[in-house]
């Protein structure tokens, strides 16, 4: 075998390790010195290695192939002792502590090893792989530049050369490399690969897409390149695109179940439901029992409303595992969105405690129990769910505002506080206490629980909004409550009903100018939410715009036919009863 022949064959191997084995550097690293092109040199330097080092490199290579890496270990540095000027040896030993996971170790026996040789080349891309291993990529750079000055040609050097670049955003140097690379090789698939890599950071979509295509056309199996591709077109939204490299893949290995069901998703995503179906019902003929397809068949049907054939589904995951809530949770919304009641509760029911959820399960229990009018029923099922979780404050909240809808104050208000002796810190509850004293025109209550708020959270806007309305509401502390909804804007700039509470504090305090500028940008953010259309109305008629005035009122009572408030406004402008 000819030098060249070796060389041809080494450079092979390497690529086709490299691309299983990449971007995992460390093993990359023990096959760049382990591989079957380095051990040819083996062949070629038996006669002028010490018979000793002969010896124990052997019964090296035959516990290494046992797996015995520690015993291998010790063998291999007793072959590097009895020849300490071989390079070869020194590289394998060097391998053998990375393959161990004992990088620091290899990194050390590397160091010592080039005072000796400072020009094998071997050397430097082992220990430029290591370094790359533990991210010093500056050393890693600087070690596979030596590679490079070295043997120009070399494919792996350039390879990992310019994934370093890449990593460090170098995008312009990582391109650089790459070109290079390919001008030795063009058809080097992972030099093609990775250079499509750094084209699609660089926003360089359509070379990006060119050199993916490449790379699948040098090895229709390359999944890399594959998804890559494939995702390349998702960001573009071109879901057809993607559907088809999926496709063109699954022609070849019909089996994939991942592509399949990415296939089926894209498919979602463009409302081809019946095509998704039957890429799912392709998976289930190669796994019947697969538990995710079955769930997405499901949910698949459920969007399609057909909810029998997802009852169907999701019964079947269950049978084959009856502690699945998530699928029973998925089976009880089904029913309840088919309208049958008794077996979506049931179905609720059956969730267990202690499930993440058992707390969901209960209230969208105790919603449908309050839709049929039977009130009592939700009101035990949340006290019985408290019982059993009394640290959840989503249940204290569902069960003060069922209490307020059954028109007892008392007990709503007596389940909030207790709640905030359980959670002293829950700014929800305080808040839910707040409100709930505001309604019942308990405002010096109201105003304390929102202050009390805000000594644990200076900055909650809904509260400084809260404060801030209220106080403009009843026409008092007009500055303060300024300052208050200005701070909440800070805080969350945009919000229609926080620019509805300025605009309403500019009405108070009668700059008109100023309301309008921020009432108008409220209503062009909420263009249905009846108060702030009626603060406008208000407005027009303090301007005395009796027309535009009367429209906001309308506009109003089209939305909510049964507002009294506004309906008096109206007749005082029209002189007619509503």
């Amino acid at each position: 075998m000819t030098d060249k022949d070796k060389k041809a064959m080494r450079t092979t191997t390497m690529k086709q390790r490299l691309a299983v084995l990449l971007p995992a550097f460390i093993f990359a690293v023990m096959q760049l010195s382990g591989c079957a092109g380095l051990q040819n040199k083996d062949v070629e330097n038996t006669e002028s290695v010490h018979s000793k080092a002969s010896y124990h490199y052997s019964l090296s290579v035959l516990l290494r192939n046992e797996g015995k890496l520690a015993e291998a270990t010790e063998e291999m540095k007793q072959a590097v002792a009895a020849d300490s000027d071989s390079a070869y040896l020194t590289i394998e030993l060097i391998s053998l502590y990375a393959e161990q996971g004992d990088i620091s170790s290899a990194i050390a026996r590397g160091e010592e090893a080039l005072d000796k040789h400072p020009e094998n080349a071997d050397l430097h891309l082992i220990m430029g792989g290591l370094y790359l291993n533990i991210q010093e990529y500056a050393k890693a750079v600087r070690e596979h530049k030596k590679v490079i000055e070295l043997d120009p040609k070399n494919l792996i050097a350039h390879l990992y050369l310019g994934i370093i670049f890449a990593e460090e955003k170098r995008f312009s140097k990582a391109e650089e490399t790459f070109k290079k690379m390919l001008k030795i090789d063009p058809d080097n698939i992972m030099g093609v690969y990775y250079y499509g890599k750094v084209l699609e950071k660089m926003q360089r979509l359509s070379e990006a897409e060119k050199m993916f295509k490449k790379a699948m056309s040098l090895n229709p199996y390359f999944e890399m390149a594959l998804f890559d591709l494939a995702a390349l077109y998702e960001k573009q939204e071109k879901l057809d695109k993607a559907i088809e490299v999926y496709r063109k893949y699954l022609a070849i290995d019909p089996g994939r179940i991942n592509l399949r069901v990415r296939t089926g998703e894209l498919l979602i995503k463009k409302k081809k439901y019946e095509e998704a179906e039957k890429e799912f019902r392709e998976v289930l003929k190669i796994d019947s029992n697969n538990r995710d397809i079955r769930v997405a068949l499901g949910l698949l049907y459920y969007d399609m409303n057909k909810l029998d054939q997802a009852i169907e589904e999701f019964k079947t995951v269950l049978q084959q595992n009856l502690t699945d809530d998530k699928v029973r949770y998925l089976l009880a919304t089904t029913y309840e969105q088919k309208g049958d009641n008794a077996n979506a509760i049931e179905e609720y029911q059956d969730i267990a405690a202690t499930s993440d959820l058992y707390v969901g399960s209960q209230i969208r229990s105790a919603i449908l129990y309050k839709n049929e009018g039977k009130m009592k029923e939700a009101i035990d099922l949340i006290q019985g769910a408290l019982k059993k979780k009394t640290d959840q404050v989503p249940l204290y909240l569902f069960l003060s505002a069922l209490y307020e809808d059954n028109n007892d104050v008392s007990a709503a208000e007596n389940i909030l506080q207790e709640g905030i002796r359980r959670a002293p810190q829950n700014i929800d509850l305080r808040y839910a206490l707040g409100v709930l004293y505001d309604k019942a025109r308990r405002y010096d209550e109201s105003l304390d629980t929102m202050q009390n708020i805000l000594t644990i959270d200076p900055n909650h806007a809904e509260t400084l909004n809260f404060i801030g309305y209220s106080y403009a509401e009843r026409g008092v502390n007009l500055d303060e409550a300024e300052k208050m909804i200005l701070r909440a804007l800070e805080i969350k700039p945009g919000s229609g009903y926080l620019l509805d509470s300025l605009g309403w504090v500019y009405f108070q305090k009668n700059k008109l100018s100023n309301a309008e500028k921020y009432l108008k940008q409220a209503l062009e953010l909420l263009p249905e939410e009846t108060d702030v259309i009626e603060h406008v109305g208000d407005l027009y008629v303090r301007q005395k715009k009796m027309k535009e005035a009367r429209t906001m009122y309308e506009r109003v009572l089209k939305i909510d036919p049964k507002n009294e408030s506004v309906q008096k406004k109206l007749e005082n402008i029209t002189g007619k009863k509503q």
